[in-house]
């Protein structure tokens, strides 16, 4: 069962809602003024892994390497390359 963020259009709030099924018929509505306008907007994902008792590693390293020099990249808006 996901957990989707919204942005209220009228209070620029935003709120978490549990959708059980996509096909349910639930009425929605921001928890901060009853607004039924709104919006789903991209949220951050948090994944931990965990190891093994006694292992320890550290973090990987993401390589921003494109070998056969036709990989394609994505420039999100608000978001820039450190």
């Amino acid at each position: 069962m996901p957990i989707y963020e919204f942005r209220c259009m009228k209070c620029n709030q935003i709120f978490e809602l549990l959708k059980v099924n996509e096909g349910d018929d639930v009425e929605m509505r921001c928890p901060h003024c009853g607004s039924e306008d709104f919006e789903r907007v991209l949220s951050a994902v948090s994944h931990t892994m965990g190891f093994g008792k006694g292992e320890s590693r550290g973090p990987k390293v993401e390589s921003r390497q494109c070998p056969s020099g036709t990989c394609t990249t994505y420039e999100l808006p608000g978001h820039s390359r450190s």
